[in-house]
């Protein structure tokens, strides 16, 4: 049976600790990528406000209200919508990827690493579970940032049955070789698609460098971002994943009898 899904990257300049106009960016960019066929839309890490430490809790108690927004456009543009927010939690604020299916809250996934470099462990909670959503585009896989550096949960999310793993991110200069080479590794070795929406510009003393990517399971990249704010579209054909599943037996052939079993 034929299966196609049209999927997009979204990346752009995340204005730090303001809401509405991040979320002006995210609507305008979603209209554009629906407006191309996209039934899928990554968004990138923290999307609506960065990461404003000093404001973190504040700006997570906007979260509901942002969420409402981004399910109205789900529905009205027919689109499932991946993105990362701040997430009040139990007193604290987590790193939380939200989706988002034809307007209904399909799941959501704490981020599990946190990346101390940067000080997000001394702000934010970390996750406990990885998490694959079925959602009317397939089945995804949820990953956050600094996640990509971690492939024992990209073969979790693998092996429980991901189609397409999406990753937001605010992945800094000057990481950009890491970044590429990692995303392609976990599509390649998980036999999935990837699509991985960074954000770009600057915040504060950092630079992001977008280059999002939306990539095929054989490690082919299907459309490739520059360091500027655009939208990333192109075709994810799941005949392509079922016949190199079928073709190399990576997942047959493994021997967890010898190295263990992921918990």
């Amino acid at each position: 049976m034929e299966r196609q899904v049209t999927a997009a990257a979204i990346q752009f300049n995340i204005t730090l600790g303001e809401i509405d106009r991040n979320l002006a960016k995210a609507e305008a960019a979603l209209r554009r990528v629906a407006s191309q066929g996209a039934q899928l839309a990554v968004l990138p890490e923290m999307w609506s406000a960065g990461f404003a430490y000093k404001k973190l809790p504040e700006l997570a108690a906007e979260t509901p209200r942002v969420l409402e927004k981004v399910a109205a456009l789900s529905a009205e543009l027919g689109l499932t919508v991946v993105g990362s927010l701040p997430e009040l939690a139990g007193g604290k604020v987590c790193n939380t990827s939200y989706v988002t299916d034809r307007g209904r809250q399909a799941g959501c996934y704490r981020k599990l690493h946190l990346f101390s470099l940067m000080s997000e462990n001394e702000h934010i909670a970390a996750g406990e579970q990885s998490v694959v959503v079925e959602t009317s585009v397939g089945k995804l896989g949820l990953a956050v940032c600094y996640d990509l550096r971690f492939p024992e949960l990209f073969r979790k999310l693998a092996l429980d049955g991901a189609e397409i793993l999406c990753l937001p991110g605010e992945w800094p200069a000057p990481r950009q070789l890491h970044w590429r080479t990692l995303l392609r590794a976990r599509a390649i070795e998980n036999q999935c698609f990837v699509i991985a929406a960074n954000c770009c510009g600057r915040q504060g003393r950092l630079d992001f460098f977008g280059m999002s990517l939306i990539i095929a399971p054989r490690g082919e990249l299907l459309a490739e971002g520059d360091d500027f704010a655009t939208e990333l579209v192109a075709t994810c054909d799941f005949n392509e994943l079922t016949d190199y599943r079928a073709q190399i037996t990576c997942f047959a052939d493994r021997r967890p009898d010898v190295y263990g079993t992921l918990p």
